[in-house]
């Protein structure tokens, strides 16, 4: 019978021959969390929905299959930010509903840690203005003069002012700064510190487009914000006038500056096409310009419809999310989902700080989903 100190050889042996010895699978390259730090991994999940149009149950639909909400309507806690970049209204019956349950989802979200950033379209601005072209909507409102009063100093046009905004700057985790912080960032700021690979981890959304030439982009977002809130405030306080049609179009204020005029024009925020309508080689030639000025990796955007698919240009640079939801189009109902994780990484010989970034956007429809950008970088630094 072997005695215990050959029992203790053979043990040896046995655990040199298993964990040098015996040939072993390549194990895939992974993230090497490190036992004795203390950072954290970080994670996000955002998920952002176009053009509805006047129709809740399409966007009821669109909102539970993004996993916005629950079956019931109500915040399901499963994302972080829910973001809808305008053109609620029109074109369908369900306005008053539609406003009001994204009132309700924003004060449930709040309650359980998550957030909604709302933007105004162009169909919102148009009302604002007192262009009205769809008489079964107003009378949801029981009358025009009942609209009026609903979306000037009412409970819409009061959500409008509070909490709606013409453009957003999300950074991808709140780590690197706050939903709306400006961008060059402030010094002495948080996001002011970071490495300058996330400097720009953060997304634009907007109506209609951020177009190259405009004045206005930085800083961003204030800068275009400042002019959305006083250009909204004239419309909402002056005297209502009759609907156009058939009365004559009311236009701006004549209290409206150039600046308030040129961000309702063609070139501006709220209408803006080109990244849509473009080629392909000329909109990739100046989206770079843009995403520097304001501080982004991708801008996203809604106002021109694709009934078929979210579209992708520029290697996920540019991606327009309106696909016709409103039963008003019969376009494709879809919904943008992305997922961002920042993982601590011990380097092989290093003593700075390593991380591993990934960022995976979709687009999801009711029976699939296509990933648009699925990529990882190694960041350095201690923020």
């Amino acid at each position: 019978m072997p005695n215990f100190r050959q029992a203790l050889a053979f043990i040896g042996f046995a655990t040199f021959f298993y964990l040098v010895l015996l040939p072993r699978e390549r194990q895939p390259h992974l993230p090497i969390i490190n036992a004795t730090d203390d950072r954290i991994q970080r994670s996000t999940r955002i998920v952002a929905v176009g053009d509805l149009h006047g129709d809740i149950g399409n966007a009821q639909q669109v909102l539970e299959m993004a996993g916005v909400v629950d079956s019931n309507g109500m915040w399901s806690g499963e994302v972080d930010i829910f973001v809808q970049t305008g053109d609620i209204i029109d074109r369908g019956d369900d306005t008053i509903k539609l406003f009001d349950w994204m009132e309700a989802l924003r004060s449930q979200a709040q309650s359980a840690g998550g957030q909604m950033l709302s933007h105004l379209g162009n169909h919102e601005w148009m009302n604002a203005i007192g262009e009205y072209v769809y008489p079964s909507e107003i009378k949801t409102f029981g009358g025009v003069a009942a609209r009026q009063a609903m979306i000037s100093t009412g409970r819409i046009g009061r959500a409008w002012a509070a909490n709606y905004s013409t453009t957003s700057r999300l950074p991808l985790h709140p780590s690197f700064g706050s939903p709306n912080d400006d961008f060059p960032h402030p010094a002495g700021s948080v996001a002011g510190h970071l490495p300058t690979r996330l400097s720009h981890a953060a997304y634009s959304f907007v109506h209609g487009g951020l177009a190259p030439d405009y004045p206005q982009l930085s800083p961003f977002p204030s800068a275009i914000n400042a002019l959305g809130r006083s250009l909204l405030r004239k419309l909402q306080h002056r005297k209502q006038s009759p609907p156009h049609p058939p009365n004559p179009y009311p236009g701006l204020p004549a209290s409206a500056t150039s600046e308030e005029e040129a961000l309702y024009g063609s070139h501006g925020p709220l209408w803006y096409r080109g990244w849509a309508l473009d080629d392909e080689k000329q909109a990739c030639r100046k989206v770079d310009s843009v995403l520097e000025k304001t501080g982004t990796r991708r801008m996203v955007m809604g106002h021109t419809p694709n009934f078929e698919k979210i579209v992708s240009r520029c290697q996920g640079k540019i991606i327009i999310i309106d696909t016709g939801i409103s039963h008003a189009y019969g376009g494709a109902l879809s919904a943008l989902s992305v997922e961002y994780s920042l993982k601590p990484v011990l380097p092989p010989s290093s003593s700075e700080k390593q991380w591993r970034e990934q960022e995976v956007v979709k687009a999801i429809y009711l029976d699939h989903s296509v990933i648009l950008v699925d990529e990882e970088r190694d960041i350095f630094g201690d923020f």
